[in-house]
């Protein structure tokens, strides 16, 4: 008989990380379930970590000699999947022991739906952190939990779940999405486009254990993440994301696209976000948070330009 669920779990280098993920699904309960983990490349013993495993617990792996994206590797992950929900789980989470029947009892309802869980960042103590990196994570968090079911795709990401039946009504993740992220939300919204409801509820919060620590590091993901936006646009229209605030003329959305205007590549956001980690020791949170988002936004800006 298949499992209820198929956790997919791309990764690539995941080696140290994978452990931490294992040991949470040993402890799942309430349901049964496989976890398929795709090795997006072979450039650590990822797959002997699986294998040291798969006596504990049900996982697997589908291997690619060479990397070849996450969109990729989460597509291989369902053409092996067995379960009927299909649930995304990157190998940076600590779901709690009722992850997996949490996300199956999401979807034991008469229409399709997708379903969304939230990744509360696990910090080490540092000025970052304390200026921008937690208050940041929190708002993120909460106002996703407050949005429409017709706005939620945007935060589909590193844990979201879908029935397959759904996943192959939407079909494959877009490959095109290479440089960094925006593949997950491409994906949720060709499932807005059919009509379907995204949840996000609190059950299904998952700790993420890799997220950025400084300044530099946070607006590097921001430029790159930028670049993938454009290939979203291309595909979609800039419509598909709604009005752009940064439009607007407000001082700050000025002072935004100024530093988005002066950050031509990724070394220059590097420099720029080594002098701002420089200064969040020695400046108040508040205005550590102010120069931190500055940075952030215009990086976002850069890239997309």
């Amino acid at each position: 008989m298949p499992p209820a669920a198929t956790v997919i779990v791309p990764t690539l280098g995941g080696a140290e990380r994978l452990p931490r993920l294992f040991a949470a699904l040993e402890q799942q309960e309430g349901t049964t379930y496989e976890c398929v983990v795709v090795l997006d490349g072979q450039v650590d013993d990822s797959a002997a970590v699986v294998q040291s495993w798969s006596g504990r617990i049900p996982v697997r792996s589908v291997a690619f000699p060479e990397n070849r994206g996450r969109s990729a590797a989460l597509n291989a992950g369902r053409a092996a999947a067995q379960g009927r929900v299909l649930i995304r789980c990157d190998d940076d989470l600590a779901p709690a022991p009722s992850f997996v029947a949490a996300h199956v009892a999401h979807h034991d309802r008469p229409e399709p739906v997708g379903v969304v869980g939230m990744c509360p960042e696990v910090f080490p103590d540092n000025a970052y952190v304390r200026a921008y990196g937690q208050t940041n994570d929190d708002l993120v968090r909460e106002s996703s939990y407050a949005l429409a079911p017709d706005q939620a795709w945007r935060r589909w990401s590193a844990n979201v779940s879908v029935t397959d039946e759904t996943w192959d009504r939407v079909g494959p993740y877009d490959d095109a999405f290479r440089v960094y992220g925006w593949e997950d939300i491409d994906w949720g919204y060709r499932l807005h486009l059919l009509g379907i409801p995204v949840l996000v509820p609190r059950d299904l919060e998952a700790p993420h254990h890799n997220p950025a620590t400084s300044a530099t590091e946070r607006a590097e993901r921001a430029y790159h993440s930028g670049a993938s936006r454009r290939v979203f646009e291309a595909k979609h229209g800039s419509d598909a994301l709604g009005a752009d605030r940064l439009a607007m003329d407000s001082p700050w959305n000025v002072a935004v696209r100024a530093t988005g205007g002066v950050l031509r590549s990724d070394g220059a956001v590097r420099l720029l976000g080594r002098g701002v980690d420089g200064l969040l020791p020695r400046v108040s949170p508040s205005v550590g948070h102010k120069l931190v988002a500055l940075l952030v936004e215009g990086s976002g800006v850069a890239a997309t330009r």
